[in-house]
């Protein structure tokens, strides 16, 4: 064998775990200055919750570019929320104390993500949002909620109760995926559609 041939033959074999290109992700992180969540969710979750959500999301190859800015979470007489300080562009995750009736229809959900007025928003509510737990079953909420997004599931139609469950249990089986294999390439491919569209929506 030619060193030609070893050099070719050695490339070759180490292509399957050569280590992805990175891919950024900008999320704007604000705390609603209305909020008033037990100081202990809120420790828990900058100790732990988010630090856990980086890490999984870097072993799919998705760096987190995280900012922090004001804002609140106002409800119209409809009860409706009313966000200050999103920002256009960007993943906007909303940490408050919980979400709004009209949004979870009384159902306690850690965290909802949309559309909202153009705006792309993760809504996360402190006192139920938890880490990883159990695979593909319970995962990182913040990496759930930010999935919904990385996955285009915003720009889909309301889903109805039962295609409801299959898009959690797919948005939960990627994030498992990333957490115990440090697989991602299949939540990179779609994230990269998906920061073009909201790169051109925020334009």
């Amino acid at each position: 064998m030619t060193r030609r041939d070893f050099l070719w033959t050695a490339t070759a074999a180490a292509a399957p775990f050569a280590t992805p290109p990175r891919l950024p992700v900008p999320v704007h992180r604000i705390l609603d200055a209305r909020a008033h969540p037990p100081a202990a969710a809120l420790r828990h979750f900058r100790a732990s919750i988010w630090p856990e959500a980086v890490r999984d999301f870097g072993y799919g190859g998705i760096d987190l570019e995280t900012t922090d800015g004001p804002g609140e979470v106002r409800l119209s007489p409809g009860n409706n929320p009313i966000f200050v300080g999103l920002r256009r562009g960007v993943v906007n995750l909303v940490l408050t104390d919980h979400i709004p009736m009209n949004w979870d229809h009384g159902r306690a959900l850690a965290g909802v993500t949309t559309i909202h007025e153009g705006y792309h928003v993760c809504l996360i509510a402190l006192a139920y949002a938890h880490g990883d737990q159990v695979a593909f079953l319970s995962v990182n909420t913040c990496v759930h909620e930010l999935l919904h997004a990385l996955l285009q599931d915003v720009f889909l139609k309301p889903p109805n109760w039962y295609q409801s469950g299959g898009r959690e249990f797919r948005v939960d089986w990627y994030a498992t995926r990333m957490w115990l294999f440090h697989e991602g390439a299949a939540v990179r491919e779609s994230a990269r559609v998906y920061l073009s569209r909201l790169r051109s929506a925020g334009a």
